[in-house]
């Protein structure tokens, strides 16, 4: 292993209940209500993604039009209610970690919140970071993972994924990448997917130092 690769929005930092909120928010200004689970399970699909597919199960097609309005309401809100942070443990882990391995992350939050909310937290951390207007078409594709293999120089065998998310899930492991999953938004069964589930972040660090205790004995 000599890259990891983390998702943003419930991995490396707890904002995905604000992502929600403010998603349940712009949407119902286009007469649309949520539960905000399907958020939850949408996360890494980009804002074009998560209009189109919410109001094509209320039989609605978005027009252009509707996807900048909603698209444009939904960032606002968001910058309006969102207290982001990290979650406990993480910077150190990462502090850690940077020190033997190479650092990218994957997101498909739009441009701005992801470089805003790396920086703020995690500065000359990764060197590595895809966000959700970086590749054409965002997860679950496999598009974002293997962009962010192909710039940091190695190759899918030697890559590990943090994720928390369905399609997060599917699109590393159809760039054919080990993906561990870590439970902070949903249970188990949404991450089944994942090559292994985590309950929580602590065990992230303890996975990887398994991981290179038990190949330095073979």
């Amino acid at each position: 292993m000599q890259a990891i690769i983390f998702d943003m929005d419930g991995v490396l930092v707890d904002s995905m209940h604000y992502h929600a909120e403010a998603w349940a928010s712009a949407l119902k200004t286009a007469g649309i209500n949520i539960d905000k689970k399907i958020i939850y399970e949408l996360e890494g699909a980009n804002y074009r993604q998560v209009i189109d597919i919410i109001l094509r199960q209320f039989d609605r097609i978005p027009t252009e039009e509707e996807i900048q309005d909603i698209g444009s309401k939904k960032l606002t809100i968001f910058g309006q209610i969102a207290r982001v942070k990290p979650f406990g443990g993480i910077k150190e882990l990462l502090e850690t970690l940077k020190q033997t391995y190479k650092l990218a992350v994957v997101s498909g939050s739009n441009r701005s919140t992801v470089h805003e909310t790396i920086n703020a937290f995690f500065p000359e951390t990764f060197q590595v970071i895809v966000d959700g207007e970086e590749t054409k078409i965002c997860k679950p594709s496999p598009e974002p993972y293997l962009n962010a293999v192909q710039r940091l120089g190695v190759s899918e065998d030697q890559c590990l994924v943090i994720e928390n998310a369905p399609l997060g899930i599917r699109s590393a492991k159809s760039a054919g990448l080990r993906c561990i999953a870590v439970t902070t938004y949903l249970d188990r069964e949404c991450l089944k997917e994942a090559d292994l589930i985590l309950d929580n972040h602590r065990e992230i660090g303890k996975y990887i130092q398994s991981e290179v205790e038990r190949k330095a004995k073979k």
